[in-house]
């Protein structure tokens, strides 16, 4: 078993342990939305993607973070939000004035990407309780879908990067606090999407 709070322990490590709270909030009040009891509740679930997809979008283009993470253009997933969204009929949600600083520092940057590309890797779970409800890569649950490479490995190579990106100290706390401030947004986007009635 490994101790995360140690100087051994990774940076994506010490994120998991540091975030386990604000993480476990999030899963568990987005089961309680019930989002797969029909295509209307999954279609909740992915406008509160939407937001947040939409929120961070400007950072899958910033060149310095390119540099540092593997085929981050590539694990840009708005567009296919979008696309399921418009599977099931589904207006995207209104506009709102631009979340994220696509300059934003380094370290908030690297937070935000955290929780985004770990919400990948759960997502093979959802997408085979979306079966259910006849959603798949093709229709309704294309974001969700594992990488063609295997949604572990596509993991493994995001951490590993995120892992070796040297920062100090106080960097690392900016890294953690803004992954926090990551799956609290996320949070907010749930309870402003479940709450209508």
């Amino acid at each position: 078993m490994i101790v995360i709070d140690t100087p051994q322990a990774t940076r994506s490590q010490r994120l998991k342990a540091a975030t386990r709270e604000s993480h476990g909030a999030l899963d568990k009040r987005i089961m309680a939305g019930d989002i797969f009891a029909s295509r209307g509740q999954f279609a909740r679930f992915l406008r509160v993607q939407y937001r947040f997809h939409r929120d961070i979008d400007a950072l899958y283009a910033n060149a310095a973070l390119d540099a540092l993470l593997p085929d981050l253009e590539a694990r840009r997933r708005l567009p296919l939000i979008a696309r399921d969204l418009a599977d099931l009929e589904q207006i995207l949600p209104a506009p709102v004035p631009l979340r994220l600083d696509p300059d934003l520092a380094l370290p908030a940057a690297l937070g935000w990407l955290y929780v985004a590309e770990g919400s990948n890797l759960g997502g093979t779970i959802l997408y085979k309780m979306a079966a259910r409800l006849g959603l798949d890569a093709g229709f309704g649950a294309r974001h969700l879908a594992a990488h063609p490479g295997g949604a572990a490995r596509h993991w493994r190579e995001f951490t590993a990067a995120l892992d070796g990106v040297v920062l100090d100290d106080a960097q690392e706390q900016q890294v953690i606090e803004a992954a926090d401030t990551a799956f609290r947004s996320v949070h907010g986007h749930v309870e402003l999407e479940f709450d209508q009635r």
